[in-house]
């Protein structure tokens, strides 16, 4: 509300209308390139699309952070981190030396850092457009959560995220290729061959780590090559 300057009268309404107005925005068609979505188009919606998903969403995302509580630590990246929840709270583990927080929304860059001055833990983030922008060659852990469906390749994403890892980071990752029954995720990837390179590439680079959160997130190191 303060951010944004929404009147409390209006919040409900604007939160309600959020998610469809999101989608209305978008052309229909795959996207070769989201960067001018994500950047020039969804603007300040997006924020409001998150905030309206984490409420309806809640149970979930207070999962995944358990499930960074559990595996974060030192040098964190967070892509596509939206409006900043786990990136905040990665700032707040004494486990973790340093969040470098990665969106190409500069909306979404002012917000998170709004809410880091407000919460305290400024100082321990960083706020970048892309990942070289960190200056990092390696990370402990790497958060990209509800993203990976939104790029044109995200096989190559996750191939990227292996270079900056070493034997002993984590990744957590999680997915949703799917538009929905009636188009409602029309940014999401749904096409076959997509989505068969990136399990391809998933398993060919990728061990899975087990944890007992029953939630799709999952949690991933590299696969050690064999001599």
């Amino acid at each position: 509300m303060e951010y944004l300057s929404i009147k409390e009268c209006n919040l409900d309404k604007f939160l309600a209308n959020a998610k469809m107005n999101l989608a209305n925005l978008h052309p229909g068609d795959v996207l070769s390139d989201v960067s001018d979505f994500y950047t020039e188009i969804v603007g300040e919606r997006h924020i409001a699309d998150l905030a309206a998903w984490h409420i309806s969403s809640k149970d979930y995302i207070a999962d995944t952070l358990k499930l960074q509580q559990q595996f974060s630590r030192d040098l964190v990246l967070d892509f596509g981190g939206g409006i900043g929840t786990h990136a905040l709270a990665n700032a707040m583990s004494p486990k973790v030396e340093h969040v470098f927080f990665v969106d190409i929304n500069e909306k979404n860059r002012n917000f998170v850092e709004y809410r880091a001055k407000k919460l305290g833990v400024k100082k321990k983030l960083s706020f970048c457009k892309t990942i070289k922008d960190t200056k990092i060659s390696k990370f402990d852990t790497i958060i990209c959560l509800d993203v990976l469906e939104h790029l044109a390749d995200p096989a190559a994403q996750i191939d990227i995220f292996h270079e900056f890892m070493d034997y002993n980071s984590i990744a957590l990752f999680n997915w949703y290729f799917y538009k929905g029954e009636n188009n409602e995720y029309p940014f999401h990837i749904d096409d076959v061959q997509l989505v068969d390179k990136f399990f391809e590439k998933l398993q060919s680079e990728f061990l899975e780590v087990f944890h007992p959160i029953l939630i799709t997130t999952r949690a991933y190191k590299k696969v050690r090559l064999q001599h």
